[in-house]
């Protein structure tokens, strides 16, 4: 629904727009700059990808290491079942289910902070693409630059000029 309404809003922006061109005789100039292919391609989404990368990759060898206990102590369970008293084995049974549910715990953790790590990081990126973007629009006298659209013509495509104007800021 949300996109509908933006796919709805552009197309009224779109006509009220050229309405007013045509008004004054001019020919409308419109852009189309794909913020998907700017994350993607960008040095700087690169960039704070790498940069998360490193900042997670400690907790993220400490929740394999964590797996791989969690395993080893599974299949030891399961070796020793038959040969260890019973109070025992209820014993180990309890220290696997606590040690799987604080690996989940911390599993769920590191997801959302990578998460919120990431979301702030393109947040950045995003905010520098668009100053890069309505600086381009200004100097080459744009009407509109679009960024949501279900079809575009290569014709009028910027996105890669955007690119190199941000990689070219860094």
């Amino acid at each position: 629904m949300n996109k509908l309404v933006r796919i709805a809003a552009a197309g009224v922006l779109l006509v009220a727009t050229t309405v007013a061109v045509a008004q004054q005789d001019a020919p409308l100039k419109i852009g189309y700059v794909s913020l998907e292919r700017i994350i993607r391609e960008s040095a700087a989404a690169k960039s704070a990808q790498e940069r998360i990368q490193q900042e997670f990759s400690r907790r993220d060898k400490d929740l394999q290491e964590m797996a791989a206990r969690l395993k080893q102590s599974s299949e030891k369970l399961e070796r020793d079942a038959s040969v260890v008293a019973e109070g025992e084995r209820l014993r180990r049974q309890r220290e696997l289910a606590d040690l799987d549910r604080e690996f989940q715990r911390k599993q769920r953790e590191f997801r959302e902070d990578i998460n919120q790590r990431r979301n702030e990081e393109l947040a950045t990126v995003i905010e520098r693409a668009n100053r890069v973007i309505r600086q381009m629009a200004e100097q080459e006298r744009y009407d509109m630059i679009i960024q949501d659209a279900v079809h575009v013509s290569p014709r009028i495509d910027v996105t890669e000029k955007v690119l190199r104007a941000l990689n070219a800021a860094k």
